[in-house]
Parts: structure tokens; C-alpha cells; sequence
């Protein structure tokens, strides 16, 4: 199984690296874009054989520790195929 990790700042997180892309977007006459929030996100291979609630499970809970940072970071973990 493939799940992907997609993490981005929450909302109310400033994000300049968004802004920036969006301030050059305009500079190239793109002016239908209103806003770009930037992130990025992990593909995580499971093991062959592992039950999938008990992978989402283990994958939700590397995603909180490790992969995103609560305070200012959301995440949302997706299966991608199997």
C-alpha cells in the first residue's frame, strides 16, 4: 500500500513562500490567481501483508509526530493504491 502525506500550514499561518509565488504569478500578467498557500507532501510504502486500518492508523499517527508540526501545520493522509 502507498499512502501519501499531504501537510500545509493551517489558515491562520502566515505563508510567505505562498505570497511570493503569487506576487510573481501577478508580475507574469496571471491575474485570475487570488491566493497560493504552498506545502508538501510524502508518499509512504507499506509493507505488503499489513491491514489497512492498522497502516492509515500508524501512518495518521507518523504524520502527527514526526511529518507536520501541530502548532502551525495541518495534514491529511490519503491511500493511493494498493
Amino acid at each position: 500500500m502507498i499512502f501519501r502525506v499531504h501537510v500545509s500550514l493551517k489558515p491562520t499561518v502566515l505563508d510567505p513562500q505562498g505570497q511570493t509565488i503569487q506576487s510573481a504569478l501577478a508580475g507574469q500578467g496571471h491575474h485570475v490567481v487570488h491566493g497560493v498557500r504552498q506545502g508538501k507532501f510524502f508518499d509512504i510504502q507499506v509493507a505488503a501483508g499489513v491491514d489497512e486500518q492498522k497502516a492509515r492508523s500508524e501512518i495518521e499517527q507518523i504524520a502527527q509526530d514526526v511529518l507536520a508540526n501541530p502548532v502551525i501545520e495541518d495534514y491529511r493522509v490519503e491511500l493511493l493504491g494498493r
